[in-house]
């Protein structure tokens, strides 16, 4: 059904479409509409002949921007979503306007990589990447990773060509397994779309290592970032240091999301320092929740919000060690509460602002951790380095099945033909 005279939404209606026939029953309204701008397919279930279908009539609707197919594999055997998935990229590859496209909750993997690869590697439209709980893995996720870099390179030669063509803004990968083994590639790849402005990369395993290659080698270039969320990775101090270090380089930083992700008790404190400095004013929303931040770090954020985060509205601490009653969470708190009443204006939304600041006062020693990576910080850059390729030759040897001779060699000639 459509939903407006430009999105036409099939969005939630828990459909199993598996033929053409089943498909055409729902399709009639898009191939009716000349002007559509946003297509919503998320929440049904697709075969690959009912793909085919979508991507035939896709493929004429030249004014189409944004392409919503998340959650349509629900269901579906392994062999059936490469055919499907690449039915419907190859066919959108060639639309000029395509520039946001959501493919969250599908499950991918490494063995279904292919197809979004071609498509990512040449889709120089591509503005808004969703691509959210897929169950990449470390392999895939370098071939991702690759591939944007590949599309860089593409947009740079489009542009030098006289074309208009956007830079690559948001990039959504979170709960994917990424882990260390991949972050090198995606350091190169956001070294290079350094214009990005939303990085979200949550629950995927990163550790210490690894987020120190993605900030230092990767987001520090990403110098117009507004939002990064990388909760529920693991920092610990070594991690701290990184994110201290690239920090202030974020002069348009909104909104930075480090919660569940063991900076501890020392890494709280240094980023409480640097973020004092004043050098990321327009910080609206800090999640910071079990960190094993202490009261000494709760006091620098306290400071920090005061002297030198004149626009933070929330800060979110919940799960930390302090005291709930702490001088320094009364006065986040009042100094919050005096600028929603000064600038909240008329209607408040009461979510974004305030602080989260329930405690937890158990097993308050969080040195361990810390003193290991303290340990560690005689370890050479070299041998930094060589452990993360060793983690990426690693990923890079897990099995897959691959899509047949013949498939490939299909998608390859569907993309030749796009003249892109």
């Amino acid at each position: 059904m459509a939903t407006s005279k430009k999105i036409f939404s099939l969005e939630e209606r828990g459909l199993k479409l598996n033929t053409a026939q089943d498909l055409e029953a729902h399709i009639g309204p898009l191939r009716a509409m000349d002007d559509v701008e946003e297509v919503r397919i998320l929440g049904n279930t697709l075969g690959v002949e009912a793909c085919k279908l979508l991507g035939e009539v896709l493929a004429t609707k030249k004014t189409l921007k944004v392409a919503n197919l998340a959650d349509i594999f629900t269901g579906r055997l392994l062999n059936e979503i490469p055919e499907a998935l690449s039915s419907l990229l190859t066919s959108i590859l060639n639309l000029p306007n395509l520039r946001t496209i959501n493919l969250n909750d599908n499950a991918f993997g490494l063995n279904t990589q292919a197809p979004l690869v071609a498509f990512l590697s040449s889709h120089v439209p591509l503005q808004h990447l969703y691509l959210n709980n897929n169950g990449l893995g470390p392999h895939a996720g370098i071939l991702i990773a690759d591939a944007l870099s590949e599309l860089h390179k593409k947009k740079e030669e489009a542009r030098k060509a006289g074309q208009d063509v956007p830079y690559l803004e948001t990039v959504i990968c979170g709960r994917n397994r990424l882990e260390n083994g991949s972050m090198l590639a995606w350091a190169r790849a956001f070294s290079l779309h350094n214009k990005v402005k939303e990085v979200k990369m949550v629950q995927n395993g990163i550790r210490k290592e690894g987020i120190e290659q993605l900030l230092t080698a990767g987001l520090n270039h990403a110098t117009e970032l507004k939002v990064l969320d990388l909760q529920d990775n693991t920092f610990t101090i070594k991690g701290a240091k990184a994110l201290a270090k690239v920090v202030p380089l974020w002069a348009d930083i909104q909104e930075l999301g480090i919660g569940d992700s063991l900076l501890g008790a020392k890494g709280g404190v240094l980023l409480a320092n640097v973020l004092s400095k004043g050098q990321n004013k327009k910080l609206e929303t800090l999640r910071l929740q079990y960190n094993e931040i202490a009261a000494a770090g709760i006091q620098g954020f306290a400071s920090a919000a005061k002297d030198g985060l004149p626009a933070l509205k929330r800060i979110e601490l919940n799960g930390n060690k302090f005291s709930e009653d702490d001088e320094a969470i009364v006065a986040l708190q009042g100094l919050l509460d005096e600028r929603k009443e000064k600038f909240g204006g008329d209607v408040i939304d009461e979510d974004a602002w305030g602080v989260d600041s329930l405690s937890d006062l158990e097993d308050l020693d969080s040195d361990e951790e810390e003193e290991e990576d303290e340990e560690e910080e005689d370890v050479s850059t070299e041998e930094k380095a060589e452990k993360l390729v060793k983690e990426a030759e690693e990923a890079q040897e897990e099995p897959t099945v691959q899509l047949k001779d013949s498939d490939v060699d299909a998608l390859a000639k569907k993309l030749e033909k796009t003249g892109i």
